[in-house]
C-alpha cells in the first residue's frame, strides 16, 4: 500500500512573507488613505474652533488617561514640550483642559478634561467610532483581529510594552 504524502500547507505567517513590494506598498497607500479617512470626520468638527489633530491627540489621550501628567502626555504623543505646551495653554486657555497641581509631586502638573472639553472630545470620538463600527461591521470578526495584530506589531516594541496591558488593550 503506497501512502500519498499530502505536503504540508505553509503557516500564514509564512505565505506572508513572501508579499512583494508592490503588495506592500499598496498596503501603505491603503494606511495613507484610511487615516485621511479616520481623520477627516474630527478634522470638520475641529476646524471652526480654530483647533487641529495635535488639539485632537491630546483631547483623546487625557480624556482616556484622567489625572495624565504633562509628561506623561508628553511620552504618549512623542513630542517635545514646547510643540505641546503651545497646544495644552490654548485648550486651557479655551476652557476644554484643566491643569492641577500633582497630588503626590507638587511639581507636576495632572491634566484633566472639563466639562466643555469631555463633550468636544466625546463629539470627535463618536465620529471616528461610527466610522470604525461600519468599517468592522463591513470586514468581520477575523479581519478586525488581523487588523488590530497588524496595528499592534507596527508599534515600536517598547512603546507597546509601556502602552498595552497584557491583554493587547490600550491602557485607560
Amino acid at each position: 500500500m503506497v501512502h500519498s504524502r499530502i505536503p504540508a500547507r505553509p503557516a500564514r505567517s509564512e505565505q506572508l512573507r513572501f508579499l512583494t513590494d508592490d503588495q506592500l506598498r499598496q498596503g501603505i497607500e491603503l494606511m495613507y488613505f484610511a487615516y485621511r479617512g479616520f481623520t477627516a470626520d474630527p478634522d470638520r468638527i475641529l476646524a471652526p474652533l480654530g483647533y487641529g489633530r495635535a488639539h485632537h491627540r491630546a483631547l483623546h489621550f487625557i480624556a482616556r488617561r484622567p489625572g495624565l501628567t504633562v509628561k506623561g502626555l508628553i511620552e504618549i504623543l512623542g513630542v517635545t514640550k514646547q510643540s505641546l505646551n503651545r497646544v495644552l495653554r490654548q485648550l486651557i486657555d479655551d476652557g476644554l483642559v484643566e491643569s492641577r497641581v500633582g497630588r503626590i509631586d507638587r511639581r507636576q502638573r495632572n491634566l484633566e478634561l472639563t466639562e466643555r472639553g469631555r463633550a468636544l472630545e466625546q463629539d470627535l470620538a463618536a465620529a471616528q467610532q461610527q466610522r470604525m463600527r461600519a468599517a468592522y461591521s463591513q470586514a468581520g470578526p477575523e479581519a478586525v483581529a488581523g487588523f488590530r495584530a497588524v496595528l499592534e506589531a507596527m508599534i515600536e516594541p517598547e512603546l507597546r510594552e509601556r502602552l498595552l496591558d497584557p491583554a493587547g488593550r490600550a491602557e485607560a
